[in-house]
């Protein structure tokens, strides 16, 4: 059997393979503090991509980017009880503003203590509401539509390079609108853009939906998701849209003055995804020799690999792999020419793990006969076999754009076939919930695949709730959200017995 690019397979230890591909694709690494990690550069350039993909889309729905202080006055979060509430375990403090030297060792300067706590970003509706309530005065104000790249601190205890991480990095949009249905139109419009977004560019399809009570953002009327299928069956919440009622215009005095000249409280909205997108892709499209990179978020879509031979005669083949990069970039496509000392072979088997769309290796009679020989990372191998194809130079150039357009196809429809295959939908109650999902094996990423499950719902809120949460938490499964596309809601909630209203998803996620 032909050895794989990795060292442990997603069937024998999946946690432990993906760790594997974020470390031998070279994409970050755990940093010094704690929960934080360093993106190495060919993880921040797929961010990058993801970056530029997506900050078009937001400004062609007419936002405009800003940017708002890493720190908040505690007084601002504070005026908001629900949503301190939500996030008060995880805020990082900052309560003084030097440090001195006590007998050769850093200590904090007791002359240096804030007079009002900061607290570290952990999102930013409470200082933007307050520019909010400053810039908004008359309805010809509103909508108000802006958007930030930032980072954020939300202290994890148990964090993962990507997934869950101290410090990540986002955007996170924030609007103001004159009344609930306008602010409802923007919060599900925004969701759209998520979902297009997620699977035109990740080619990762997901499922959009909204939240139930319990897995509301704090301080939202209603929350809404894209949830993603990973390959070990488990969901991935891969960007949230939340319409926050007036809330948030109620504590930080968000008015307006409408056309009858009555003060009026405004109606917000804020959404956002973030570096978790890139754990979604390494999961939903990894294999057992690395990563594979839908082509629209590769840093580097078709890399070229002369196969040197440190003789005269490398030169020319230098020359000829530099003649076919220009050609592919005249195309607009990433192209990259590894020129670097190291055999051909490791550096074949570095863009593999890596996940360059297309891999190219050039040798003498490649270039003698005008030909490219390349593999496709997507159809790697046919069974255990590495598969190469040859093509006449010319004809390679001009089918290139194609080829990589079939490439992001086809990741999408391998990851499709997933999701839509594997959501069982005959569960009746409670007991065939448990039974079909039954106990994990160690702690919460054990267990075998068992895929989501779409069940019959009747909403039930309060106490009701929340001993259904108690139940399912009990089996390490969380309710993902209520589908947009419901079909026929028909028969009894799995949970209380009473008619449905709508049907849920249900799995264990991340």
């Amino acid at each position: 059997m032909s050895k794989r690019a990795l060292t442990v397979t997603r069937q024998d230890n999946f946690p432990e393979w993906y760790q594997a591909v974020v470390r031998e694709a070279d994409m970050a690494e755990t940093s010094p503090v704690r929960g934080c990690m360093i993106i190495k550069p060919w993880g921040w350039g797929v961010w990058e991509r993801i970056q530029a993909e997506l900050d078009q889309r937001i400004k062609d729905t007419g936002h405009e980017n800003c940017y708002f202080p890493l720190f908040i006055p505690m007084s601002f979060i504070a005026k908001e009880a629900e949503h301190v509430e939500g996030f008060a375990k995880e805020m990082a403090v900052v309560t003084h503003h030097r440090l001195k030297n006590e007998g050769g060792k850093l200590v904090l300067d007791p002359d240096a203590k804030l007079d009002e706590p900061l607290i570290v970003r952990p999102t930013s509706e409470t200082i933007i509401g307050d520019a909010f309530q400053r810039w908004i005065k008359s309805y010809r104000d509103l909508p108000l539509l802006i958007n930030q790249w930032a980072n954020v601190v939300r202290w994890e205890m148990r964090t993962r390079l990507f997934l869950r991480t101290a410090e990540f990095l986002w955007q996170e949009g924030h609007t103001a609108h004159a009344d609930q249905a306008d602010a409802m139109a923007e919060t599900r419009k925004m969701l759209e853009v998520y979902r297009e977004f997620s699977e035109s560019v990740l080619a990762m399809p997901v499922i959009a939906g909204e939240k139930p009570a319990n897995e509301r953002f704090p301080g939202a009327d209603n929350t809404f998701s894209i949830e993603a299928m990973m390959q070990d069956g488990k969901a991935l919440q891969a960007g949230t849209s939340h319409y926050l009622g007036t809330h948030f215009a109620e504590a930080q005095n968000i008015q307006f003055q409408n056309a009858q000249g009555q003060l009026t409280l405004c109606h917000t909205t804020s959404w956002g995804v973030s570096t978790r997108l890139i754990g979604g892709v390494i999961m939903t499209h990894g294999d057992d020799d690395g990563l594979r990179l839908p082509p629209k978020i590769a840093p580097r879509q078709i890399v070229i690999v002369p196969m040197l031979r440190d003789k005269p005669e490398d030169a020319e083949l230098i020359a000829y792999c530099g003649t076919l990069e220009n050609d592919l970039k005249a195309f607009g496509i990433r192209v990259l020419v590894d020129v670097k000392p190291t055999k051909s072979a490791e550096k074949r088997w570095s863009w593999v793990r890596r996940g360059a769309p297309v891999i190219v290796e050039i040798g003498g009679r490649d270039a003698t006969g005008n030909n490219v020989t390349f593999m496709r990372r997507d159809r790697l191998r046919d069974g255990d076999k590495v598969v190469s194809h040859t093509k006449p130079r010319a004809a390679f150039i001009a089918e290139a754009p194609a080829l990589l357009a079939e490439i992001q196809a086809s990741l999408f429809a391998e990851a499709k076939a997933r999701l839509d295959g594997n959501i069982t939908r005959e569960i009746k109650n409670f007991d065939e919930l448990s039974a079909h999902f039954g106990a994990t094996e160690g702690d919460d990423e054990a267990g075998p695949f068992k895929g989501w499950v779409l069940v019959p719902w009747s909403e039930p809120e309060g106490e009701r709730l929340e001993a259904i949460v108690d139940r399912l938490k009990a089996l390490k499964l969380t309710i993902r959200n209520a589908p947009l596309e419901q079909g026929k809601v028909e028969g009894s909630c799995v949970f209380t017995g009473m008619a449905a209203t709508s049907n849920i998803l249900i799995a264990r996620a991340y």
